[in-house]
């Protein structure tokens, strides 16, 4: 019992309306999210520099101090005692510069007090250029 046999089988056809819909949807989607590069650019004029490089480099006075916190100025070992005898020892271990650049080399694991005491010490000889040498991580 076919009771279709007069009708001709369908084929299944594609609507592109709802697929032309969701296309211009994601077509407004992007434009609006879109940033667009403008390139500007700035007309400077930067000046130029007529003084002569300096002639003398600073002297550098290395105080450096280990994790037990004994001193050492320039690769003497340094007993510290007091904030006035080690300021004496940093004038010594200067020779008359008159502003030489302190760089303190602490240990990861020496106590702050320590760094504390170096650069009072440098303050109390009159020498107000402190650095702090590092290392990089590898």
């Amino acid at each position: 019992m076919n009771f279709r046999r007069g009708r001709a089988r369908e084929e299944p056809e594609i609507n592109l309306i709802p697929l032309i819909d969701i296309l211009i949807v994601v077509l407004i989607f992007l434009f609006l999210t879109t940033t667009y590069s403008r390139f500007s650019e700035l007309q400077i004029n930067l000046p130029q520099a007529t003084a002569d490089p300096a002639d003398e480099r600073p002297q550098v006075l290395s105080v450096a101090v280990d994790a037990s916190g004994k001193y050492s100025v320039n690769g003497t070992p340094t007993v510290y005692g007091s904030a006035e005898n080690f300021a004496q020892r940093l004038r010594d271990a200067a020779k008359g510069t008159k502003e030489p650049v302190i760089a303190i080399s602490a240990d990861a694991a020496t106590t702050h007090q320590s760094v504390i005491n170096v650069m009072e010490s440098a303050r109390l000889a009159g020498y107000n250029h402190i650095s702090f040498t590092t290392q990089t991580r590898r």
